[in-house]
């Protein structure tokens, strides 16, 4: 029963090729990356790159370590395991795959010679044997969520252990899962282990049918912020004339409800009429940053500001300082350490609409205290423990989340509580990323043992 269900799914994701192809085709009008090497997609490599896939005489340990990491957020959690994993695998050689332009480019960063990066294999049984047959990597360690039945099914037949690590599952999903049970169930059951943030997490797994060998915590807490991108983001807040609010990695419709609540309640001071201390009381306004989440909305978002009377200066066109501005606009990628380190409080952007919240951990660990909204169901776990170690606030709405930021962001004592707990909560909170490295090495062990002589 479970192969025809299999063949009815394979049928389907096949038949919507097209529909992949034409969205790839309109997200390159605004994000060119996703034109780049589309037949990886579907299993097709260049000759070049045979050079760089193992042999079938290679030894284990030249093997490549597949990591999936679907976007950016998944690509930044990948990049502390690595940091872990390599030291115990002396010589590794890293096969990393993503579905998302901003994933891969995040990405490159990750590469050392001898690596590779692809595309994710369309979960076709085709493309999927394609992508196995040409990098036949010793383990697959999917980050996070990123669960595709063919791909599950081929591993399981070439005997190669392929676990989910960092993962969680929130409400919405689990019922997803258990109503299209007939096809998730044997994918999840078919994992070799999973590794869960929390409890909760994991008791959801288990009832999708997930074998659940670990509770490891999240990743995303071993993440050490750069200390050069944020000593520059401290050194322009200390040369900026008002307290700078962040609204960090926002999502479409909230720049609107921002700018309503600023339109209502909180006008701007013209950045010209800004007096020259922070805290001399005479100015009650803020200096607000916007750092959209997705780079193809960087244009979007000025024009948004720039219709509602604001004038913008953009990160890309900064040098020596941010130039004076009602708006400052991150319109970069890889510098979010720079961007909590330039903000004295943060606004968590997909926590204002129903869009499960965004990473809070990164500005925590730079000492930028929180404010969220009531939309946290994909971070439900940090989001309550960063409230009950007052590293983080929970608000009704934006309307009260612009007031609560711009009341903290001119309160320097009570700013300056916040910003310890936030670094202490993250350091509390460190461990996964060894924990889940030695787990990868111990199911490494353990396929080479289960090999037929």
């Amino acid at each position: 029963m479970h192969q025809l269900i299999l063949w009815l799914y394979s049928l389907a994701v096949w038949l919507a090729t097209p529909l992949l192809l034409r969205k790839l085709r309109r997200r390159a009008l605004t994000e060119p990356g996703y034109a780049v090497a589309v037949p990886e997609r579907f299993g097709h490599y260049p000759p070049p790159m045979d050079s760089l896939s193992p042999s079938s005489e290679t030894e284990a340990d030249e093997q490549f370590i597949w990591i999936h990491a679907v976007s950016l957020g998944e690509t930044r959690a990948a990049a502390i395991l690595l940091k872990e994993l390599r030291p115990l695998l002396p010589g590794m050689r890293l096969l990393l795959t993503h579905g998302t332009a901003t994933g891969r480019a995040e990405g490159e960063k990750l590469l050392l010679p001898g690596d590779v990066q692809v595309w994710q294999p369309w979960d076709t049984p085709g493309a999927v044997r394609r992508f196995l047959r040409q990098f036949r990597p010793s383990i697959g360690i999917l980050m996070e969520t990123e669960i595709w039945p063919n791909l599950v099914a081929a591993c399981r037949r070439r005997r190669i252990p392929l676990v989910l690590a960092n993962a969680r599952l929130n409400e919405k999903s689990r019922a997803g899962a258990r109503r299209l049970g007939w096809l998730s169930r044997p994918a999840y059951a078919g994992l070799s282990a999973v590794w869960a943030q929390t409890e909760d997490d994991a008791a959801r797994l288990r009832d999708v049918g997930a074998h659940v060998a670990g509770v490891f915590g999240n990743l995303k807490f071993d993440v050490v912020p750069s200390p050069t991108l944020q000593a520059q983001g401290r050194a322009w807040r200390a040369a900026s004339a008002r307290p700078v609010v962040l609204l960090a990695s926002s999502r479409e419709g909230e720049e609107a409800m921002w700018l309503e609540v600023l339109k209502q309640k909180t006008p701007l001071t013209p950045a010209s009429q800004a007096p020259a201390a922070i805290d001399s009381g005479v100015n009650q306004s803020v200096q607000w940053l916007v750092v959209p989440r997705h780079p193809q909305r960087f244009d979007e978002v000025q024009r948004l500001c720039e219709a509602a009377g604001l004038r913008v200066s953009r990160r890309s066109q900064w040098t020596a300082q941010p130039d004076s501005a009602d708006v400052w606009l991150g319109d970069s990628l890889g510098e979010m350490a720079l961007y909590y380190g330039l903000a004295h409080v943060a606004l968590l952007g997909g926590s204002f609409a129903p869009l499960g919240g965004q990473n809070l951990i990164e500005a925590a660990a730079g000492g930028c205290p929180v404010v969220m909204g009531p939309h946290t169901f994909n971070f439900a776990e940090a989001a309550r423990l960063a409230i009950d170690a007052g590293a983080a606030l929970r608000v009704a709405d934006m309307a009260e989340g612009v007031a609560a930021a711009a009341a903290l962001a001119q309160d320097p004592q009570r700013r300056r509580a916040l910003s310890e707990r936030c670094v202490a909560f993250t350091e509390e909170h460190r461990g996964a990323a060894l924990d889940t490295a030695l787990a990868v090495l111990q199911r490494l062990r353990e396929a080479v043992d289960d090999r037929p002589d």
